[in-house]
């Protein structure tokens, strides 16, 4: 047994375990997030930069230092790489490696906040100008299958979320109506490519119907040409006629939540016996059509209400009274269910459509597209915990608005990404988000070797996405002027 221990002990001499470990000079070559090489790859190869530049043109008198393009490049890259507030700015500049693989210098956080305080609305709308160039540019490179089914059908949804805020001194930040004071971001979608077309920051007690027609329409200017078909989903907080009347006058198929009122809920209750058919991929759910139509609502639209029905067992009913669940319960059968004379209810809800529900196939298909309205929140989630969308981190609103942008251009970055380097080829919906994106590829170490004028990066063992994303992007032709 003293053997053992003793031929351990000097075995682990040997590796040099038998020593405290000692700790050198830091090595200015490493850096932390070696995949924001990336970032400058997919700059190079799309000009996002550049578009930028184009679109807004000159927000300051002196041509130097860093551009509107070049900030909102730099801001998205931070938050790609995890920074949450504006002095996050900083701590990328202190990369020092890291800031050779960086699309454009980053700016001080101070210069990056004064920067940012001058954009204006122009400056906001040519930001959509520029998505629509670069959305066309994506086209040209993805696979020919994946541009059929890009240009085949464009899905846009739209919604808003909110961002809680802290202080007095926040420029127009107003109470929500859960009592916090917040801003409203205010999205159109892109589903199918996961870009964000169109977006606007507003006040927390604002109603997004008024400029939902709006918003619409400028996401429809940022598609790219030669889309044959668009379509776009609404929840119940854009339910108005107004929106459907210009959804059918712009020759767009719509679905729009309908906020439960007394008059659907009747109508309702005379649903066929015989029409309920199940829905895709949920358990215990049925859907069916329903005579209702609201009267400000177009006539002549092909628009029909469709209801979708859950079983819920009496056991399973919330008790809590703000449930949303037991909001979408008829009172009826609620009480009868509490009675003890039924041993299950039905929550229901429901969506006016011009799409084709004539056959029960068609009908089972518009409800599971509606469902898969969900992209959006996804999208929003991902601009919260993936990029920094959760912080609004100035007291001004304008700059607010520019980080509100970054991070929206940092999830639609993280798309692009994906497409090109064809780790999202539209099956399956395998796009990955942009906590999983960085974990994988952006937040990978590496040391900097410059050799021959040229940048060598000499990754871990296990590298991660950095090897595949970068092969595949730098055999992309790099975009030309014009």
């Amino acid at each position: 047994m003293l053997a053992v221990a003793a031929t351990s002990r000097g075995a682990a001499r040997r590796r040099g375990f038998g020593r405290r470990v000692r700790i050198g000079a830091v090595d200015s070559r490493l850096t932390a997030h070696a995949g924001v090489a990336a970032v400058t790859e997919l700059d190079r190869v799309l000009g996002i930069g550049a578009a930028l530049d184009a679109a807004i043109g000159r927000f300051k008198q002196r041509c130097r230092g860093v551009t509107a393009g070049g900030l909102l490049v730099s801001m998205a890259s931070a938050q790609l790489a995890g920074q949450d507030f504006l002095v996050g700015m900083d701590r990328r500049r202190d990369d020092t490696a890291g800031q050779a693989l960086e699309p454009v210098p980053t700016p001080a956080s101070t210069t990056t906040a004064q920067l940012a305080q001058r954009f204006t609305a122009t400056h906001l709308a040519a930001i959509e100008t520029a998505i629509g160039v670069l959305n066309q540019r994506l086209i040209t490179l993805v696979p020919e299958h994946r541009r059929l089914q890009l240009l085949a059908v464009a899905t846009i949804d739209g919604d808003t979320t909110d961002v809680e805020v802290y202080g007095r001194r926040k420029q127009d930040a107003v109470y929500n109506y859960q009592g916090q004071r917040a801003y409203r971001p205010h999205i159109a979608f892109w589903a199918e490519s996961g870009a964000t077309l169109a977006a606007d920051l507003m006040l927390a007690d604002e109603d997004p119907r008024p400029v939902a027609a709006d918003l619409l329409d400028r996401a429809i200017k940022a598609l790219p040409p030669g889309v044959e078909k668009i379509q776009c989903r609404w929840d119940s907080g854009y339910f108005a006629a107004d929106l459907a009347h210009h959804c059918v006058d712009r020759g767009v198929d719509f679905a729009i939540g309908v906020k439960r009122n007394t008059a659907v809920v009747r109508a309702c209750r005379t649903a066929p016996a015989d029409g309920w058919h199940p829905v895709i991929g949920m358990e215990h759910t049925e859907v069916a059509v329903l005579d209702y139509l609201p009267g400000p609502w177009p006539k002549d639209a092909g628009i029909a209400c469709l209801v979708r029905r859950t079983r819920i067992p009496v056991d399973q009913i919330p008790t809590d009274n703000r449930a949303r669940k037991l909001r979408t319960i008829d009172k009826g059968q609620l009480q009868l269910a509490l009675a003890g004379q039924l041993d299950h209810v039905y929550g229901y809800s429901f969506i006016l459509t011009n799409r084709d529900v004539s056959t029960p196939g068609r009908l089972v298909a518009v409800e599971h597209w509606y469902r898969h309205r969900t992209d959006i929140e996804a999208l929003n989630k991902d601009a919260k915990h993936g990029a920094a969308l959760r912080h609004l981190p100035s007291k001004y609103r304008m700059v607010n608005t520019v980080w509100m942008w970054a991070a929206l251009l940092a999830c639609t970055i993280s798309s692009w990404i994906q497409e090109l380097a064809g780790l999202d080829n539209g099956r399956g919906r395998r796009r990955r988000t942009v906590a999983r994106l960085r974990r994988e590829l952006i937040s990978i170490p590496a040391r900097i070797v410059r050799t021959n004028r040229a940048l060598t990066l000499r990754p871990p063992p296990q590298p991660g996405l950095l090897i595949t994303v970068l092969t595949a992007l730098q055999a992309l032709p790099a975009v030309r002027d014009g």
